[in-house]
């Protein structure tokens, strides 16, 4: 067997130890910044150190399995070490790939909370309609998840739906996941509003950004402009009559080009107005996080052959045909017939075949 994948890991090995070391200094728990970026690389490490030790195990399998046949007459322990040697000869070069995939760095915003913004495009008032589906969907996902979602604030459509919804989602890993749901997805049903009976074509967008932490996006909050209005909707009379509702007013310097924008951010949804401005700050902070890490974005765009997990927001990454009932992704050629399940959430297989894809893309990037 080649050990090659053994040697190259050598010094994972020993960063191991040290990190194990470090997570017990007094000086190290004392700094919490230090101390939560370590207990991270510890877990991540100990994943890689536990698939080392099976890989270790097999492959002394097999030459335990070997030195058996080569020296052992009685036919039942003949057998026994066939069957090992088979069972290892199959384990070992998965592990391989487990491996490999380990030691490719993590993108570090994948273990992030996120916000999600879903818009209706084309297609009017089906395109809200669509738009509130989608946010369905995903709300169904993220409670087979165990995840919790917060909306922020929405522009309800005429007829139902969701001209726009920007929600956030919390738990483990959300970014790593839903970051393939980035982009244009469109639909083709009969609509509600239609008499004839014919098809109709409609888009929504879906963007996904990594939830930005504080210390990450300086803010000067003195140049920040507040307005607090009276929120409209149910909520009882205490929404309507009390100025619950913020609005933020922020201009922006982007660091690339140097150009000055404002940003204008409303938050209605609790009926608390300091827990209004709390949300509209952390919506802010996302807002110019996701602004000042698009270049980053697209040299990472630029590197891949496929757009999996890019965030462009203009490619058409997925159609939803509801008379034949399929569901096509168009960045993998991954096509299903299973809509209605798809619709409620049952949207695993698709992101898992992404990150297959990816992980294979990654995999010949790095050349293990």
């Amino acid at each position: 067997m080649n050990n090659s994948i053994l040697n190259r890991i050598e010094g994972v090995v020993s960063r191991f130890e040290e990190v194990s070391t470090l997570i017990t200094d007094p000086g190290v728990i004392a700094d919490q910044k230090r101390y939560a970026k370590l207990t991270k690389e510890y877990k991540d490490l100990s994943a890689l150190m536990k698939v080392r030790e099976k890989y270790i195990q097999c492959l002394n399998g097999i030459d335990e399995a070997k030195q058996i046949l080569d020296s052992e007459q009685d036919d039942e322990m003949r057998e026994m070490a066939k069957e090992e040697l088979a069972n290892c000869e199959e384990q070992a070069p998965k592990l391989e790939e487990e491996i490999k995939l380990l030691l490719i760095p993590a993108d570090p915003e994948d273990s992030k909370n996120v916000v999600m913004e879903i818009r209706g495009g084309t297609g009017g008032d089906e395109a809200a309609l669509f738009a509130g589906d989608l946010y369905k969907m995903y709300c169904k996902y993220c409670e087979s998840k165990g995840w919790n979602v917060q909306v922020s604030s929405c522009n309800e459509g005429t007829v139902g739906g969701f001209k726009e919804i920007v929600f956030n989602v919390s738990g483990e890993g959300v970014y790593g996941i839903l970051k393939y749901e980035s982009g244009v997805h469109r639909v083709q049903r009969v609509p509600v509003t239609e008499t004839q009976g014919r098809v109709h074509t409609s888009a929504a967008t879906v963007a996904v950004l990594p939830e930005a932490d504080e210390f990450e996006v300086h803010i000067n909050e003195g140049e920040i402009k507040w307005d607090t209005f009276r929120s409209s909707g149910a909520g009882g009379q205490n929404v309507n009559k009390v100025e619950s509702g913020v609005r933020l007013r922020y201009m922006w310097k982007n660091p690339v080009n140097g150009n000055v924008e404002e940003i204008l951010i409303e938050c209605t949804e609790t009926r608390d107005q300091p827990k209004n401005r709390e949300r509209a700050l952390s919506r802010l902070r996302t807002m110019i996080y996701d602004r000042e890490h698009q270049k980053y974005i697209d040299d990472i765009a630029s590197r891949r052959k496929t757009m999996v997990s890019t965030g462009d927001r203009s490619a058409k990454i997925r159609t939803y045909n509801f008379p034949q009932g399929r569901i096509t992704d168009h960045r993998i050629g991954y096509t299903i017939y299973n809509l209605d399940a798809f619709m409620n959430g049952d949207i695993q297989d698709c992101i898992d075949h992404l990150i297959v894809a990816e992980n294979a893309e990654r995999l010949k990037e790095s050349e293990l």
